[in-house]
């Protein structure tokens, strides 16, 4: 299982990195925020301009520090139906900086610093369920492997969703035994390219009547990890066809000659792909959800460039 193993890798240095990235970039910026609002004892009163401001119903301040600078600058609130327009809004500032900003003088209102830390957690709550899957596959195809075995033939098939958009492909056993014929999905291998009609396989962990995932054994030894549950009837989502299909492919538009071996695409290829359209996908939601600032913007594309490539991995890619 050398190359479900280096997929199941990958999905879990794509979790953790994206997630490590993300938490680092939105940690620098909280640290940032909180060091100068430490460095905020000077203490003022300024007068509310605006509320409601955005969906977040922030308000906007007009506040003069002790120099005698006048200051029209937006606060995040929690409190919006305390800060009405004209009402007086308690502002902290660094007395020592040329340019001081403002922060909300209640320290209860702690909005801003809350967007940068909360995003950390739940980010949290997300990688590690993402993570928690591979383990599971993990766990679930070592026990089930331990199970009993019977003999079945198998045929090798390859599904697609049918869907709209362009589904990825994946790798189906049809398993034949005296009872019946079984459906099982399985992650890619390499020992299934170009496989006979037929193949005999030894398959553990699926007694007659069972519904839990089988684990078949190809006659050289190699073991295939199950992806969902054994079927004993085709799904009815997904479009079977052999490799003999013709493909509505580019590479079918050249003659080559005779002897030339074509490489499958490396499933790398789709990956990057997929993390790119994640990173256009987070930047333009990004772009949105946080009126362009550049650091929520930026943590946005990073959680969806992890999130989708993941999700990619555990879609079990294959060439």
């Amino acid at each position: 299982m050398r190359h479900p193993l280096r997929t199941g890798l990958l999905g879990v240095a794509v979790t953790v990195l994206g997630y490590a990235l993300f938490a680092a970039w939105l940690g620098v910026h909280a640290g940032r925020h909180l060091d100068a609002r430490d460095r905020a004892t000077a203490r003022t009163t300024g007068v509310v301009v605006e509320d409601g401001v955005g969906d977040d119903e922030d308000v906007r301040v007009r506040w003069t520090d002790g120099g005698g600078h006048l200051h029209v600058q937006r606060f995040g609130v929690y409190d919006t139906g305390r800060y009405g327009k004209g009402e007086e809004f308690g502002v902290a500032y660094d007395p020592a900086a040329d340019r001081p900003r403002g922060f909300p003088a209640d320290p209860d209102e702690t909005a801003e610093e809350d967007d940068l830390v909360v995003p950390v957690f739940l980010g949290a709550a997300v990688a590690l369920p993402l993570t928690l899957v591979w383990l599971w596959r993990g766990l679930r195809f070592r026990l089930t492997a331990r199970r009993p075995g019977r003999p079945m033939t198998a045929r090798v098939r390859v599904g697609t969703r049918r869907a709209p958009w362009r589904a990825p492909t994946a790798t189906w056993l049809e398993l034949s035994a005296l009872e019946g014929r079984h459906w099982q999905r399985v992650m890619w291998h390499p020992a299934l390219h170009e496989p006979p009609a037929e193949l005999p396989v030894t398959v553990h962990g699926a007694p007659p009547g069972s519904r839990r995932p089988a684990v078949p054994v190809l006659p050289d030894g190699t073991r295939l990890v199950p992806l969902g549950r054994l079927r004993d009837r085709p799904p009815a989502a997904v479009l079977f066809h052999d490799d003999t299909t013709v493909r509505a492919d580019l590479r079918d538009a050249f003659v080559l000659p005779p002897g030339t071996a074509v490489r499958p695409v490396p499933p790398w290829h789709a990956g990057l792909r997929t993390a790119a359209a994640g990173a256009a996908l987070g930047t333009v939601v990004g772009l949105v959800m946080t009126h362009a600032t550049l650091t929520g913007t930026v943590a946005v594309a990073l959680s969806c460039t992890a999130l989708v490539t993941s999700v990619w991995t555990l879609s079990a890619p294959q060439p």
